[in-house]
């Protein structure tokens, strides 16, 4: 029986970014947190892989690294100016190429690793090694533009796997589903102009980036209507986030019939995060997974791929991500939600609720779903 793949490598928890208080650089009036740094650090992420092995959940996956992504392959999403500089920068030291995009000496090989994670558990549930998998890639990927990285995100992770799939002739057509609290702006731009990959962005309203994620952009030229945003307003929780899966993205992913969808999946609508204000639980992102699953059985041969994006919350992430590898994998063993009293009353009421049920009516109306 083809297990669950989970592509993970310790090197990727050893990016470094540069001196912020959040997204924030010290000096002046920032001082310094005592724990240091940006959120994007390597410990939401690490907890994670952790609590995957205390569990055991982690033994009844295929786990394995994966080559770093070559040249070639960054090359057919990023310009080679953009790269060059890249490499050189790296090398020298570190720096910063764009906004809140700090990286130490490495980071560009600790970039194209990311990148070959995400790489490679497409190509393994494409060929049909894996039944599904999940890419655990840092740094994360959706913010970067071809020859702009932002919002920690130094590759465009995601696009690069594609593109690789692509050239390999493993599949022509793709939905990439973005989850992750903050509008998918990089992948966006890339895939605009073109009707083989549909690109929808749930997100937070106006969170990150400011001035991108309006419902009014749906694509151009070849691409027009292969991109949806799904904004919605802060406070948000379970009831809504699966209701926009069910009412507006999968009958949208449903009616482009792609060769596999693409989970850009992050964890920061969960509560807690301090980049955000949802409130999506454990078992909300658990439920989200199993609709995913249940659309990729019905139109594309189960096959599912996971790439890790964001996150901040060191003490919660960990149970939402063991939660959506666990259905991905199909396995009874449950870490829990040790917070499940407290996220539960923290919900939306019903009045708030049937505000964003209204919202959603709004959209579907405007997609013509």
């Amino acid at each position: 029986m083809k297990k669950t793949g989970f592509y993970w490598d310790e090197k990727c928890f050893w990016h470094a970014g540069g001196n912020f208080a959040l997204t924030m650089p010290l000096g002046g009036n920032v001082q310094p947190l005592a724990a240091g740094g940006l959120p994007e650090n390597p410990e939401t992420k690490r907890r994670m892989k952790n609590l995957l092995d205390v569990t055991g959940l982690l033994a009844k996956l295929d786990t394995q690294s994966a080559t770093s992504a070559q040249t070639e392959d960054l090359a057919r999403v990023h310009p080679m100016d953009f790269l060059n500089k890249f490499k050189a920068m790296s090398d020298e030291g570190g720096g910063e190429l764009g906004l809140r995009t700090p990286f130490a000496k490495g980071g560009y090989e600790i970039a194209a690793l990311s990148a070959g994670l995400a790489k490679e558990a497409l190509a393994s549930v494409l060929q049909g090694k894996n039944k599904n998998a999940y890419a655990l890639s840092r740094p994360p990927g959706h913010h970067c533009l071809p020859d702009f990285p932002n919002g920690f995100c130094l590759l465009a992770n995601i696009a690069i796997a594609i593109e690789a799939a692509k050239a390999a002739g493993l599949g022509q057509r793709f939905a990439v589903l973005d989850w992750d609290v903050h509008h998918g702006n990089g992948t966006e731009a890339i895939f605009y102009d073109r009707d083989d990959v549909l690109s929808i962005s749930i997100h937070q309203e106006h969170n990150y980036p400011l001035d991108s994620g309006d419902i009014e952009d749906r694509g151009e030229g070849a691409g027009t209507g292969c991109n949806l945003n799904i904004p919605l307003p802060p406070g948000c929780g379970d009831a809504t986030y699966l209701a926009a899966l069910e009412q507006l993205a999968l009958p949208a992913i449903r009616a482009f019939n792609p060769d596999a969808i693409i989970v850009a999946c992050g964890f920061d609508a969960s509560p807690f995060d301090p980049l955000a204000h949802m409130l999506v639980t454990v078992d909300g992102f658990r439920q989200m997974t199993r609709q995913v699953m249940e659309m990729a059985a019905e139109i594309c041969d189960d096959k599912v791929v996971m790439v890790h994006e964001g996150g901040y919350s060191e003490a919660y992430v960990p149970f939402c991500g063991h939660a959506v590898i666990a259905e991905l994998a199909g396995s009874e063993i449950d870490a829990g939600d040790p917070l499940e009293a407290a996220v539960t009353a923290r919900q939306p009421n019903a009045r708030m609720q049937a505000f964003h049920q209204d919202l959603l009516a709004e959209y579907a109306q405007y997609f013509g779903l």
